[in-house]
């Protein structure tokens, strides 16, 4: 065993010790010169000396340690410094007397829990009574004068982790659950709880009590949340939240210090916080000496706020002295800026910046306008380093809001609304594949989200084929084939007349000059779009300019006037594929077909697509057959739909694209419509981070039931499971306490009833409302109608109930 000394503080020292094994849990004795370390491997007792700790007592001895000596966690009596408890992971609670003369300190041992205890608590003011509470989902109270325990609190519920005997109320103990409940107790009373809320998002590691402020209870869960409530009142209510960067496996009060509260966490932080609740987002100080994830912290004096010591999975004990700290909140950053959900603005500056600024004073309770944090005065304690933090960073808050009026200009502009609209407007499934994207996209387009609702049409067009087409509210004014006037771009004696000039001037083919090459690849390009959208294919970016085919120096008037049949275009002989020559390209005569008969028509389109051809056809390098075989195709040239694979690609970077933006709404309502199209292609842990983002949002907005079918049609399997955790919901019944069987209201013991509505008096067989205050309940609509005229308990117990 090797000690370490770091510095001197006051006659104490930061000092440390290598133990056997990790530490699993530590506590002091009540006058704080002795320390306990428990864990799988080691069960030992330390001396703390003014340079170091000096062991005094293992009590893993003999030569076959039984499972008894793995111990979970350990308490240290407050009224008899002999006196020791364990939690044992077989289930047993063990008691230690070190005042016995031999090597086997092991006193009583209670082995009527099934499965891990996870905490042990003796009371304050009892010397006799010990309160356990286990991984069964049992809470027992045992008297060291007997040999059995004597009364058992069953939570029906999950599995305690933690219990803590109020220093307040002489019968009164907190327990915290693994499902994110907490419930308050009365010794006296072991049917049922006093009272029970959730206090956190998942497990409670740990809960403590104040030790000056009645009825203030701090909780810390895997939601990585530290919050204190306030007991005392009729309902519990939170007062503080702390948020941390980890789950909380240890609470504890700081002495002396109303607002100060020790911290350390289960994984990933090896740090040991110390936070002022009133400050949330960062510690007030912060001890870093551990390699490890710290498991125990004790403070070694109940009235001594500078001392601390700590147990870690490295297989060290610490003790730390608050002068030694690490202040995170001296080294932070001063100037900050955020968006607030509701389109609010705040940012934070240096006090020097802002407070000599006449129109940034504040205004008391308007927070419209800048308020500022006043830095308190140092501590009594630190005196001696005033003037070495006497330039500590003091920051301006400054928050903006959004002008009502503003925001009913454009819909744009409320981006609160504009999410919640489209989350409960939106449909994922249910309908085909092409439907689900033309509602969609015609919702986004209510709400002026624009490029969102061309995101849904392209995915259409990608992956329904010729089904795809938008919807002709989409498209430009007179439709895809009009020019720059509104006329139609296919004019066809204009084209001929244009095509005899250019293609076929004195009777021959010439050689183009590169103003007339342009023009006509041009020119070129826009018919065969024109053709390829008449077929059902998706040509070019839409521009008008590729669509005006007449000259700017032509008029309309000069050419007769030309219109399409009913039938669009009249029936082609079939065309053979591959001409040896270009005989079937002459034409007519000088004039063109629009000279000839009325019944044209045919003849007339050929002949532009002659002149379009025979002017641009050394330009473009093809053939003049070729060019007219392209041209004449009236059938799609590839098939309705490509595979998914081809355009896997650019979907998951247009997801990727408005993940980045923070529009996750986007991306995974296109991720649940899409399917296997295309998350096969996206990293599962990448996939799991945006349905998180977007179901953390949806909850801000208490959108439950649109998160429940985000979860439902969730391709990610980690998502997908999160709708059957804490699902099970044990019943006992009120006489007997006896398990419900298959029917759920009727117990099949003693045949009574489990359920009765306290205002009809019959058996409920449906749904079931009760108060979780008095436990009375009865048929839904029945409360809701008495509630809504009385807010008395009908049972006339008295309580005062409340129906949310």
């Amino acid at each position: 065993m090797a000690a370490r000394v770091v510095q001197t503080f006051s006659g104490w020292r930061t000092m440390s010790c290598e133990l056997d094994g990790a530490a699993s849990a530590v506590a002091v004795s009540r006058d704080g010169s002795q320390v306990v370390v428990a864990g799988r491997n080691i069960l030992k007792v330390f001396a703390i000396e003014e340079e170091a700790f000096v062991e005094k007592v293992n009590l893993r001895v003999g030569r076959r340690t039984s499972v008894n000596y793995s111990c979970s966690d350990v308490a240290w009596h407050q009224l008899d410094d002999n006196l020791l408890a364990t939690a044992a992971t077989n289930g047993a609670v063990v008691t230690w007397n070190l005042s016995r003369s031999s090597r086997n300190k092991q006193e009583l041992l209670f082995a009527e829990h099934k499965r891990t205890v996870n905490k042990v608590c003796f009371h304050q003011a009892e010397l006799h009574t010990l309160l356990s509470g286990s991984q069964d989902g049992s809470m027992k109270c045992f008297d060291l004068r007997r040999k059995d325990s004597v009364c058992t609190f069953n939570g029906q519920s999950e599995s305690v982790r933690d219990v803590q005997f109020s220093p307040r109320d002489y019968f009164a103990f907190a327990a915290s659950f693994e499902n994110g409940n907490v419930q308050l107790w009365d010794l006296r009373r072991s049917d049922r709880c006093e009272r029970m809320f959730t206090a956190h998002n998942g497990p409670v590691f740990s809960c403590d009590w104040h030790p000056e402020d009645r009825g203030w209870l701090a909780t810390g869960g895997r939601d990585k949340m530290v919050k204190v409530w306030d007991m005392a009142s009729a309902r519990p209510r939170e007062l503080f939240c702390v948020q941390t960067i980890a789950s909380v496996a240890r609470v504890k009060w700081r002495p002396e210090r109303r607002y100060h509260l020790a911290t350390c966490s289960m994984m990933v932080d090896h740090t040991i916080n110390v936070w002022d609740v009133r400050r949330p987002f960062i510690p007030f100080a912060a001890f870093e000496e551990h390699r490890d994830v710290t498991t125990g912290i004790a403070w070694r004096l109940p009235h001594d706020p500078h001392l601390l010591l700590s147990g870690a999975k490295d297989c060290t004990l610490f003790q730390h002295i608050f002068k030694d700290a690490k202040r995170p909140a001296d080294r932070a950053n001063p100037e900050a800026l955020c968006f607030g959900p509701r389109g609010d603005v705040a940012f934070a500056a240096k006090e020097g910046l802002s407070a000599n600024d006449p129109a940034r004073r504040a205004l008391p309770g308007d927070r419209r306008n800048p308020f500022f944090f006043i830095r308190k005065a140092p501590e009594p304690y630190d005196a001696s380093l005033t003037q070495q933090h006497s330039g500590s960073v003091c920051s301006v808050l400054n928050v903006f809001q959004r002008c009502d009026a503003k925001e009913k200009l454009n819909p744009l502009e409320n981006e609160s609304e504009s999410f919640v609209e489209l989350a409960q407007r939106y449909c994922l499934a249910g309908r085909p594949f092409a439907e689900l994207c033309d509602h969609n996209a015609r919702i986004a387009m209510e709400l002026c989200r624009h490029q969102v609702a061309q995101t849904w049409l392209i995915l259409k067009l990608l992956y329904a084929g010729g089904d795809a087409s938008p919807s002709p509210a989409l498209l430009p004014n007179g439709g895809i084939f009009c020019g720059k006037d509104g006329s139609s771009g296919l004019g066809g004696d204009g084209m001929s007349e244009r095509g005899k000039s250019e293609g076929h001037g004195d009777g021959g083919l010439e050689e183009p000059n590169e103003e007339t090459e342009g023009s006509d690849v041009e020119n070129l390009t826009a018919s065969v779009g024109l053709y390829a959208a008449a077929a059902g294919l998706y040509s070019g970016n839409g521009e008008e300019e590729r669509l005006e085919l007449l000259d700017q120096d032509t008029t309309t008037s000069d050419f007769p006037e030309f219109s399409l049949p009913p039938e669009a275009f009249a029936l082609r002989h079939e065309i053979v594929d591959g001409p040896a020559g270009l005989e079937h390209l002459q034409t007519n005569g000088p004039d063109g077909p629009g000279s000839g008969d009325e019944d044209g028509t045919d003849e007339g389109m050929r002949s532009a697509c002659q002149g379009k051809v025979g002017g641009s056809t050394a330009g473009l390098g093809i053939t003049a057959a070729e060019s007219v075989s392209l041209i004449s195709v009236s059938q799609p040239l590839f098939g309705q739909t490509l595979p998914p694979e081809v355009f896997a690609p650019a979907v998951i970077a247009m997801l990727e694209f408005y993940a980045e933006r923070g529009d996750v709404q986007s991306t995974v309502s296109t991720l649940i419509v899409l399917g296997e199209k295309a998350s096969g292609g996206v990293d599962t842990l990448v996939q799991e981070h945006w349905y998180l983002s977007y179901l953390e949002l949806l909850q801000r907005f208490r959108l439950w039931d649109v998160a429940t079918q985000v979860i439902r049609l969730s391709t990610c399997a980690a998502i997908s499971a999160l709708n059957h955790d804490s699902t099970s919901l044990n019943l006992n019944c009120s006489s007997c306490r006896r398990a419900l069987g298959a029917k759920g209201w009727l117990c099949d013991r003693c045949r009574r009833c489990a359920s009765v509505c306290a205002v009809c008096h019959h058996a409920v067989k449906g749904l079931f409302v009760w108060c979780q205050g008095c436990s009375h309940g009865g048929h839904l609509k029945h409360m809701h109608d008495w509630l809504s005229a009385s807010p008395h308990c009908p049972t006339g117990c008295g309580h005062l109930c409340e129906y949310t």
